[in-house]
């Protein structure tokens, strides 16, 4: 990979758990594996208090917890170090932006910078308003002091995008009127993960597998994420969103997206993300009154998983005792085009579940049984491509063998690849890549304006007939796969989920002969 070209990372919300946890540590790496430009830096832009030398202090101390290469290697941080700057500032503050403005002109002279700007928003959503009219502002500004054609400044913007339709529309708006959408970058960091990545290497790289991969061979397909944890602190925050609002919108779709797409015309950012828009148009609406039978929501209940106690959702801190805003939310949808004709895709994802899972499973449709028919209780199971993007990232491709013995025994077997043992290397995180991509002006990774409102298009629906359903949400006992509905919403097509019950393995099949 190249080393991505010179530039000012502001971070806002630098003093933050997403700038701590991934963002530091992700710029670290970068520089360790010299893709960061020794001229660029980093400033810090926040409303809590705190020096350049306290910045520092905090930066290499999430370097030391977070980072994915341990321990750190001194030569590395003793050049980055002295590139760490912040600023307490107020994101609404005319003032206090045009006197960052001021210290980026003065650090780009100080290490003969470019003058590009990458401005990551690691904020809450309600601040995105304020700093977008204030860094558009100064967009214009500094344009009109004719500014380096050459040099760019960029934005990326940490989902969610808006709560529904309307105010992705209001945010998109305000984008563009300072910004065009080649400066935006919308970020969801589960499409920088390498098994995320890998999807169209699989199906567009392999031969094998694009003749099959239509309605007529696979059967159904089910997207899975899966959190072991409930909301702990954030009860008041997550309460204004839910599972849908959180997860199915961005992470499930975006997963959804790149099973379902067609063959690009080529890897360039616009035609990934054009079929990818295709994808969300193409989704069958599901009107409110139809609501109850294709979408499930669930809350947990009292109980203890995972090491961790709760008393039940409605009861942690922050969250009315009435709430109906889902922990849990599983799905049926159809993408009526071509390609997916009748093929259901089963999305789920919830909160307190056994597994910290994310996966795609691709089951195609059963055999011919003719040859075991007769001498087989059970039918022959189905062959499952598995697409695991965490944790332990790979892909698994589930195929039947004879288990050795006299007797003719069936069992599903799995021919794995782990990046781990495969590749023998550690993927990089995600917010390494997306980084990387953003500063080097890459979009491929990231959604574009009218990708976010095709997709809440859908979700709007089933929020709505939630709103006006008078099924409360089901509640679910902590340390199980959710509510009795997600079950019954794939097992009454005939069908169940990879992951379900006790989580049992599969059982052999034996045949008489």
């Amino acid at each position: 990979m190249p080393t991505a070209p010179s530039c000012a990372i502001v971070i806002f919300g630098a003093s933050g758990d997403l700038a701590k946890r991934k963002l530091i540590p992700a710029i670290y790496e970068l520089a360790r594996e010299k893709l960061l430009d020794e001229k660029s830096y980093v400033v810090g832009y926040s409303r809590s208090p705190m020096s350049d030398e306290q910045f520092r202090k905090v930066a290499r101390e999430a370097i030391e917890k977070h980072a994915r290469t341990k321990p750190i290697d001194e030569q590395v941080w003793k050049s980055l170090e002295p590139r760490f700057y912040y600023t307490q500032a107020d994101y609404g503050s005319k003032e206090d932006h045009a006197r960052v403005g001021s210290t980026l002109g003065r650090l780009d002279e100080k290490f003969k910078s470019s003058g590009n700007r990458l401005f990551y928003l690691a904020t809450p959503p309600e601040t995105f308003d304020d700093i977008v009219t204030r860094l558009g502002e100064r967009e214009l500004v500094e344009k009109g002091q004719n500014r380096d054609p050459k040099t760019w400044h960029r934005i990326i913007l940490e989902k969610p995008f808006g709560r529904d339709l309307a105010s992705a529309k209001a945010l998109n708006d305000l984008l563009h009127k300072y910004f065009t959408e080649e400066q935006v970058f919308r970020i969801d960091h589960y499409l920088g993960k390498e098994t995320v990545q890998n999807l169209m290497v699989l199906r567009f790289a392999n031969a094998v597998f694009e003749p099959i991969w239509s309605y007529k061979y696979i059967d159904h397909v089910q997207i899975t994420v899966a959190e072991t944890l409930g909301v702990g602190t954030r009860g008041g925050y997550y309460d204004q969103s839910g599972a849908l609002r959180d997860m199915v919108q961005n992470h499930l779709f975006q997963l959804m997206a790149l099973v379902a797409m067609e063959p690009p015309a080529s890897l360039d950012a616009i035609s990934i993300r054009d079929e990818k828009v295709k994808v969300f148009k193409s989704i069958r609406p599901i009107r409110p009154d139809q609501v109850d039978a294709l979408a499930v929501r669930g809350q947990y209940g009292g109980g203890e998983a995972n090491g961790e106690k709760t008393a039940g959702y409605r009861k942690e801190k922050d969250v009315p005792p009435d709430s109906k805003t889902e922990t849990f939310a599983a799905t049926k949808m159809f993408i009526d085009n071509w390609r997916w004709s009748g093929t259901p895709f089963y999305l789920r994802t919830g909160k307190f579940l056994p597994e910290k899972i994310s996966e795609v499973v691709v089951r195609f449709r059963s055999p011919p049984l003719t040859l075991f028919q007769k001498q087989c209780e059970s039918p022959v199971y189905p062959n499952d491509l598995i697409i695991r993007v965490q944790p332990d990232e790979g892909i698994s491709w589930r195929l039947n063998g004879k288990v050795p013995g006299g007797s003719v025994n069936i069992k599903p077997v799995a021919l794995d690849m782990f990046y781990k043992t495969t590749f023998h290397k550690e993927p990089p995180e995600a917010y390494e890549r997306l980084l990387l991509d953003a500063m080097q002006g890459d979009q491929t990774l990231f959604i574009r304006g009218d990708e976010v409102e095709a997709a809440w298009a859908v979700i709007d629906r089933i929020e709505q007939g939630w709103r006006e359903s008078k099924k409360e949400p089901q509640e679910y006992k902590p340390g199980t796969w959710g509510p009795k509905g997600a079950t019954e919403l794939i097992e009454r097509d005939h069908r169940g989920w990879l992951h379900a019950g006790d989580g049992e393995a599969e059982p052999i099949i034996a045949c008489s002969l």
